[in-house]
């Protein structure tokens, strides 16, 4: 977090501070802006990343892994951008499994069941791509998840690739599940089914189905996508790090009160509620 000494000069000196301390303050609060101001509105990728890449600083925490946004050609027409985008899960976002996840302030209102990888060594940034096996083979372990996303932009919808990019590319709380048993490996997370149930506080409820599929086709080949996105960023991945590769399915349309339960058959279970 900058110091009252420095808040001014530093963030006037350095726009895309200026914008991350901006977006902070904002997620912090619960609360929305239209746009970032002229001065450090991001118009490039390159722009919107260098904005999150500040966000650590502009928060005073830790990145602990890393997310994609937009891994389907539907969620890249729902926010208007033109693919993925990479983003960051910072400490004091994540919350255990069957946590209770606050509504306030979340207009987003979606719950996303997704496959986490967690990594075993270092993937340092390099000039050469790296191949999905190089990838697969520095993974640790596999894990059921649930990202739910927001959004500092009262207009996400409408905000721009760039600025979505600034914003984290949508992150907000995730819940990473318990370790898939071994054997997971020899899958074809392509095709794996994942459902998942809705419950109301009425005792009503409903399901919803996906696959692997939907993350860019196989969620290994999202990861390599995440790995990739990052290396040209002179960006590495370190051991102990996860990605969360996208939803498994059409993210769920939560209500406050709402209880989600997650299941990716033999690689585990989750849940959450969506309640203060």
């Amino acid at each position: 977090m900058l110091r009252p000494s420095e808040s001014v000069d530093t963030m006037h000196n350095n726009p895309s501070l200026q914008a991350a301390q901006q977006l902070w303050q904002h997620w912090l609060a619960g609360t929305t802006l239209d746009t970032l101001p002229d001065s450090c509105r991001p118009h490039t990728r390159a722009a919107g990343y260098a904005i999150q890449a500040c966000l650590p600083e502009a928060s005073g925490r830790q990145v602990r892994g890393w997310k994609i946004a937009a891994t389907s050609t539907a969620g890249q027409s729902h926010i208007n951008v033109s693919g993925p985008l990479a983003g960051r899960i910072l400490s004091g976002q994540m919350l255990e499994p069957g946590a209770k996840v606050p509504p306030q302030g979340n207009r987003m209102k979606v719950a996303e069941t997704e496959m986490a990888f967690v990594f075993a060594h270092d993937l340092p940034a390099r000039t050469s791509a790296y191949e999905l096996d190089e990838v697969m083979a520095a993974v640790a372990s596999l894990h059921p998840s649930i990202e739910i996303p927001n959004s500092r932009f009262a207009e996400f919808t409408q905000a721009g690739e760039a600025q979505l990019l600034a914003d984290n590319a949508c992150a907000h709380q995730f819940i990473l599940g318990p370790r898939a048993p071994e054997g997971w490996q020899e899958l074809d997370l392509s095709t794996h089914p994942v459902r998942a149930c809705v419950t109301h506080r009425d005792g009503s409820h409903w399901e919803r189905r996906g696959s692997g599929a939907a993350v860019l086709g196989d969620p290994r080949i999202a990861l390599t996508w995440l790995v990739n996105e990052l290396r040209v960023q002179g960006i590495g991945l370190q051991a102990g790090q996860f990605v969360t590769t996208g939803t498994c399915m059409v993210p769920l349309e939560l209500a406050e009160g709402d209880t989600v339960e997650a299941d990716f058959g033999v690689l585990g279970h989750i849940g959450m509620q969506f309640a203060d």
